[in-house]
């Protein structure tokens, strides 16, 4: 059984399948394999393309829908009160669900002031389109600022995060206040497989590379939603809880941090403090 992150009374499964790049037959194949294996959180969003997909691939499954957990975003371009709802409601059409569990912004607007934005996803909750809202790519001022702004917790800030970029200030600012810090490209993206550590680590440790940086997140608490096109690999990915890493092997996959570890860093993107 996948540990779950509790925010604000949502259980939120600690692995999750991102569905980014996958499409058609290939995203079939990954949400039926990552639902036998045990996935009870699936990640999309109206930018993916794929929203229509998964909600068939998630209904040919069988898993009840109160089964698992299932967050969609808002693209930064419809953060505009009417665009943020109208979004929204279209993800629920394409998805085939009466609400999403989490509905984030997908990165913040440079032009839509964040009150407006954040007033419309607190009205997308209030008519029932999510059970949960939150955000995502927001630095940690930016995201304080939304929450002073909102009248409903924002339950998740979704980011970048493997052992190349430090996060830990935005972390421990999520969890002091019981916000769960969810982490995409939590294995780099696979840039991160050929490290020379993550490569000792794995093999001290009888596991595969993806399967230690996994074990990394969830000891620290955190969410991670990793990718695979590939069945085999989606079903190892939750295989994490036979094995522990120790404090020293903690650090030392921490110690890789490098001051240009991001690797998403949008034009659109005004700064990230």
């Amino acid at each position: 059984m996948t540990p779950v992150v509790t925010a604000f009374g949502a259980q939120i499964p600690q692995i999750g399948l991102g569905t980014w790049q996958l499409q058609g037959d290939i995203l079939h194949a990954a949400v039926m394999a990552a639902a036998d294996a045990g996935y009870r959180h699936f990640d999309t969003a109206p930018r993916y393309e794929n929203e229509a997909e998964l909600g068939a691939a998630l209904r040919a499954t069988g898993l009840p829908r109160d089964s698992y957990f299932l967050t969609t975003k808002v693209w930064y371009t419809d953060l505009s009160a009417a665009a943020l709802l109208a979004s929204a409601h279209a993800s629920l059409e394409r998805l085939g669900v009466e609400a999403v569990d989490l509905l984030l912004i997908h990165w913040p607007s440079p032009t839509v002031p964040v009150a407006e934005t954040i007033e419309a996803l607190v009205e997308a909750r209030d008519r029932g389109y999510a059970r949960n809202i939150g955000v995502s790519n927001f630095p940690k001022a930016l995201m304080n600022r939304a929450q002073e702004l909102s009248s409903a917790p924002l339950i998740a800030n979704q980011c970048e995060y493997h052992p190349r970029l430090d996060q830990s200030d935005l972390i421990a600012a999520c969890q002091n206040e019981g916000r769960a810090f969810v982490s995409y490209a939590p294995i780099g993206s696979g840039q991160l497989l050929a490290d020379p550590t993550v490569t000792q680590i794995a093999a001290a440790c009888g596991k595969s590379q993806a399967q230690v940086l996994l074990r990394w997140h969830l000891q620290q608490g955190v969410v991670a939603i990793p990718r695979s096109s590939n069945p085999a690999r989606v079903r190892e990915n939750i295989e994490i809880t036979d094995f522990s890493l120790s404090p020293q092997d903690m650090a030392r996959l921490s110690a890789l941090a490098d001051n240009d570890g991001r690797m998403y860093n949008p034009a659109w993107v005004k700064g990230w403090e």
